[in-house]
């Protein structure tokens, strides 16, 4: 669920000092211009936070563009897909786009209708107008014109559309497709399955048992969504995570400006030892590596508590270890328990299709869709061909990508 990462204090400090221009660190792929980068526009393939902030960064520079979006509105993951109690998990200076900040007046950590409220008058201020309901099937760099070839099934009509482009930049999100893992007998469950992006609130499961799978911050706001509302609430946890509150996380975030990581941890496992106590009585461990640690290394992201931790202990919440399948409504767990439910909620995150349809990268993106080359080279790759939002850093990392991209073409034209 779109919720804004935690920049890492290299990342801080590189975008900070560089916000106008791409850091010398980050140019070390230039290559020699592509002509038609001149004379074509660039072609956008997303149009969620990634996309409009590269479609802004572009029109910064009066660089014309194109962006394609198979939705039939912007930030559709926001806009459709996302639940209702979703609030950004870090504070307002680090989830703004380029070129607008947040108004003076909004609370520091926004709501999804305030976000979107944000992002409608982001696309109104640029003047942002995708194609929308385009479907792209194909991207491939055409040598002998030095142009990209996108091929995008126009979704209403059924046609296939062809554009050329001077440059491809792929902004088609993290979350971009829900995934829902195989589980020998879940096809046979009786019950409601929803993944994440399904599910609104928990009005309508009041007395109901149901099952979260999942502990991200998705899984753990829903869980709590549901306890709130009346719901039997089981949530799966298979791996260690790191608790932290608001006020923890945004206190390490400063700290990383001034002391190194390894020390920031320390304090933040301290802080949470002190703050949450010892949870795995209730079945969550914490990891051996340190919080932020992690999220550079891997891109795991600890828990921004909300609320949850409280219901976990109050037994509102039971702590469930992983599925090993499941017999009728009976869920059989990693530990050879079994219990009924009358539905399950997947927050189990997102798959990217990216390799389907680009052709010829063996550079930029890896077969998941994320990058391949390491921060803070991950944003270009070869021929004209660019990616933002694709390195697990949040709306701050794609802002930043985005100042990049637009800046590096700006150089070529």
């Amino acid at each position: 669920m779109p919720t804004s990462m935690f920049p890492s204090r290299r990342e801080r400090a590189i975008f900070a000092s560089r916000r106008g221009t791409v850091a010398e660190t980050e140019t070390k792929q230039i290559e020699p211009a592509n002509p038609a980068m001149r004379k074509e526009p660039v072609i956008i393939v997303g149009a969620g936070p990634s996309g409009l902030a590269t479609a802004a960064c572009l029109n910064h520079h009066s660089i014309p563009y194109v962006i394609l979006e198979r939705e039939d509105c912007f930030a559709s993951l926001w806009k459709k897909y996302s639940y209702d109690r979703l609030h950004l998990h870090l504070d307002k200076q680090f989830c703004q786009l380029p070129h607008m900040s947040f108004p003076d007046s909004s609370p520091s950590f926004l709501s999804k209708h305030l976000f979107t409220s944000y992002l409608d008058d982001y696309v109104s201020r640029f003047k942002i107008s995708p194609l929308y309901r385009r479907n792209v099937e194909s991207a491939e760099f055409e040598e002998a014109t030095g142009k990209w070839i996108v091929k995008a099934r126009n979704l209403v009509y059924g046609e296939v559309e062809e554009f050329n482009g001077g440059g491809l930049v792929v902004a088609s999100g993290e979350a971009s497709n829900p995934f829902t893992p195989e589980i020998e007998g879940l096809a046979a469950f009786p019950g409601d399955i929803l993944h994440s992006t399904q599910f609104k609130n928990g009005k309508n499961f009041k007395n109901q048992k149901v099952l979260v799978v999942g502990c991200g911050n998705s899984g753990m706001e829903i869980a709590l969504d549901l306890a709130n509302h009346g719901a039997q609430t089981s949530l799966v946890v298979r791996s260690p995570v790191h608790i932290l509150s608001k006020d923890m996380t945004h206190l390490g975030m400063i700290l990383l400006k001034y002391i190194p990581v390894n020390m920031v941890d320390w304090l933040m496992v301290m802080l949470g030892k002190l703050v949450y106590g010892d949870m795995s009585k209730y079945g969550i461990t914490r990891p051996e590596e340190g919080p932020f640690l992690m999220k550079d290394a891997y891109g795991k992201y600890p828990i921004v508590d909300v609320g949850t931790s409280q219901k976990i202990k109050s037994r509102e919440i039971q702590v469930v270890p992983g599925i090993s399948g499941i017999r009728g409504n009976e869920v059989v767990f990693e530990n050879r328990k079994t219990h009924p439910f009358d539905a399950i909620v997947f927050c189990t995150g997102f798959k990217r299709s990216t390799n389907v349809w680009l052709k010829g990268d063996d550079y930029l993106l890896n077969d998941d869709g994320l990058t391949k080359p390491s921060f803070p080279n991950h944003w270009k790759g070869r021929n004209g061909l660019y990616c933002v939002g694709l390195s697990r850093r949040g709306l701050y990392g794609a802002a930043a990508d985005a100042h990049n991209v637009a800046h590096d073409i700006n150089s070529l034209q």
